[in-house]
């Protein structure tokens, strides 16, 4: 996918960025490196974003594929013929690391590897931290979602904190939202129904099975959308807990129509995130949210200011947190209002294109 800069941005002090994801899936880390793409190219710049393998058809963010396996040895050899015309290639998390510093060993193509998930979380094991931190030495840089991150990753990986840069995730600030009542009748909820959503992945890390329990033991509707590997577990599982209040939607294109639906935006992750761009987009639409305190979601979340934070695991922690603010409208409605000021002054894809520029700079220089 080739974003091209806007008429009237010059070129002067533009760089040719290579972005490279995982795959074609409309995904977190895939769906950013897209929308900051569009923002780069509007800052002048001449950005392509390719994936190293097809993810699910139905999902695909029509970027341009490189091969069957992305750590396949022609992936590799088509993402270094690919490379050779950029300045820098971003490397956007997960296998794109190895495959980014495979693909340029020995071309002077500097590398920013962008560090998605909570390392803490995901690098554990002593075998996974050492072949991480091999690979974390021959990129240029690497972007922090957060202080806390970029702290972890220098003591984990053995990092100088002078290669660490600190970039937040960013979300375009939505132009106009949907109509609440019209977003409900869509989705099948009644104008009177108080609604808590779920957007996102369905995978165990996430803790949506928890989600389920703690709902059924408040008056509300659970609104749950997305898709992956614990699907079939968690519609079942909230068909059998929460029976007619439970409502699966799968994956949506236009997340805000969920966030529009609803009373309270829950996200019960029991470890991985690190700075969730569900909750960035949940304030921009002005809801209020449960959450649980990891990862840097507490950058995001300011307890008792835009939403509540709960421990991870808790499920009594998360029920008496969804009842609190669906018995407190007024309350609720409060903190919708501070986290939409707190997430378009702080978590603009605007403001965050500015900080991935910088680090780019600093790349290529």
């Amino acid at each position: 996918m080739l974003a091209q800069a806007r008429d009237g941005i010059g070129d002067r002090g533009a760089m040719r960025i290579l972005q490279v994801v995982t795959d074609d899936d409309r995904r977190g880390a895939q769906v950013f490196a897209t929308l900051l793409g569009a923002e780069l190219a509007r800052r002048g710049h001449h950005v392509e974003t390719v994936g190293l393998a097809s993810g699910r058809a139905d999902r695909s963010l029509g970027v341009r594929v490189l091969g069957d396996r992305r750590l396949a040895a022609a992936t590799i050899r088509r993402l270094r013929r690919l490379s050779r015309g950029f300045e820098v290639v971003v490397a956007h998390g997960s296998s794109t690391l190895p495959a980014s510093v495979a693909a340029t060993f020995g071309l002077g193509v500097p590398v920013v590897y962008r560090q998605i998930a909570d390392p803490v979380f995901w690098a554990a094991r002593w075998d996974r931290r050492l072949r991480v931190a091999a690979y974390l030495r021959r990129v240029s840089r690497v972007v922090a979602l957060s202080e806390t991150t970029r702290r972890q990753v220098c003591e984990l990986f053995w990092l100088d904190e002078q290669k660490v840069h600190v970039v937040p995730n960013g979300v375009p600030v939505p132009e106009r939202l949907p109509a609440r009542d019209e977003a409900r009748a869509r989705l099948g909820l009644g104008p009177e129904d108080r609604v808590v959503a779920y957007v996102g992945a369905l995978v165990r890390e996430k803790g949506v099975r928890l989600l389920v329990d703690a709902a059924a033991a408040v008056d509300c509707r659970l609104l749950v959308a997305g898709d992956g590997p614990e699907r079939d577990a968690v519609v079942e599982h909230g068909r059998r807990t929460c029976g007619g209040r439970f409502r699966f939607v799968g994956p949506v294109g236009d997340p805000y129509e969920v966030y529009a639906a609803a009373d309270v935006v829950a996200l019960p992750s029991l470890g991985g995130d690190t700075h969730p761009a569900v909750l960035i987009e949940a304030g921009m639409a002005g809801v209020p949210v449960v959450a649980t305190d990891q990862g840097a979601v507490s950058d995001i979340v300011v307890h008792g200011e835009t939403g509540l934070l709960v421990r991870p695991g808790s499920v009594d922690d998360l029920r008496d947190a969804l009842r609190s603010l669906l018995a407190d409208p007024e309350r609720a409605a409060a903190m919708g209002k501070a986290g939409r000021a707190r997430c378009e002054g702080w978590f603009s894809i605007e403001r965050v294109g500015g900080g991935w520029e910088h680090a780019l700079r600093t790349a290529v220089v």
